[in-house]
């Protein structure tokens, strides 16, 4: 039992269980345009942020299982639990079924449709680990992953798609760009062993300079998708107070790498968005309870 408890703390440790701070808040706007902006009922919540939990550690665990020959290639990750040997193949492997098997569950607890579309969902969550394989855009697959958590939480609200999915979907859009935007920033670190080992993230294959004006361009984007969703979704005030704090917030992430500077990539990639999406979704929430 210890050594189950053991793996299982390192796991955790290693799939970085914190970041799902990028997409869970934009849950909670899909939640809350599911509902009507009314609260949801606390079971409902509950369920939500399980499967949120169990896909994102599925997904998870399967980067750590297929990415572990280039993470043991690469400095800044030979750390990580398998390949440094702090965990087994084996042990992950475990780890992804029990996650996968959870979710389903979960999903299956929620409506058949929810059930359905959950294999869908698994397959896209997983794709971004193979597509740098293939494309030097495989950062767009990992906005759209997290782009899911919006519909997903609509849908599950509300059990079918009605009229007013247009607001969500600009919504998901919108955490498409900004995913991909800051997911390239954070590839900059690897462009030396990405290019070595043949891996196609943008900057690899652009350099530098090129992939953070790419980036910013992608969130000058991702703004105009909020305002957008904002407009189609019949929101007001406080809505628009969140985009112009998002608005400052990429300004300082972008101002932290300025001129290819990766000393702070980590405030960048981390903090800065963390606080992007917590006082964004905080902002849109109070708007759509208020209403």
């Amino acid at each position: 039992m210890s050594t189950v408890a053991g793996n299982l703390r390192v796991i955790l440790a290693d799939i970085k269980l914190a970041h799902s701070i990028f997409a869970l808040p934009f849950a909670v706007i899909g939640l809350l345009l599911g509902t009507r902006g009314q609260p949801p009922t606390l079971e409902l919540a509950f369920k939500i942020l399980l499967a949120m939990i169990f896909a994102r550690s599925a997904a998870m665990a399967f980067n750590r299982l297929a990415d572990q020959g280039f993470d043991a290639s690469n400095p800044r990750t030979q750390g990580r639990s398998l390949p440094s040997g702090r965990v087994s193949t084996r042990a992950m492997v475990t780890f992804l079924v029990a996650n996968l098997v959870g979710f389903l569950i979960v999903a299956a607890s929620l409506s058949r449709l929810c059930l359905l579309l959950a294999p869908l969902v698994l397959a896209v969550l997983c794709s971004y680990s193979l597509a740098k394989r293939f494309t030097a855009w495989a950062h767009l697959v990992l906005g759209f992953a997290l782009a899911l958590a919006p519909p997903a939480a609509y849908l599950a609200a509300r059990g079918s798609v009605d009229t007013d999915v247009g607001g969500v979907l600009l919504f998901a859009l919108a955490v498409l760009l900004w995913v991909a935007g800051f997911d390239i920033i954070y590839a900059c670190q690897d462009i030396d062993h990405d290019r070595r080992e043949g891996l196609n993230a943008l900057p690899a294959r652009l350099g530098l300079i090129k992939a953070l004006r790419i980036a910013r361009w992608l969130h000058v984007c991702m703004i105009a998708a909020l305002l957008a969703a904002i407009f189609v979704a019949g929101l007001g005030t406080l809505s628009l107070v969140g985009v112009a704090l998002v608005i400052g917030l990429l300004v300082v992430e972008h101002r932290l790498v300025a001129g290819g500077d990766l000393s702070n990539v980590g405030a960048a990639f981390f903090t800065v968005n963390g606080v992007v999406s917590v006082l964004f979704a905080g902002f849109v929430s109070a708007d759509l309870l208020a209403r």
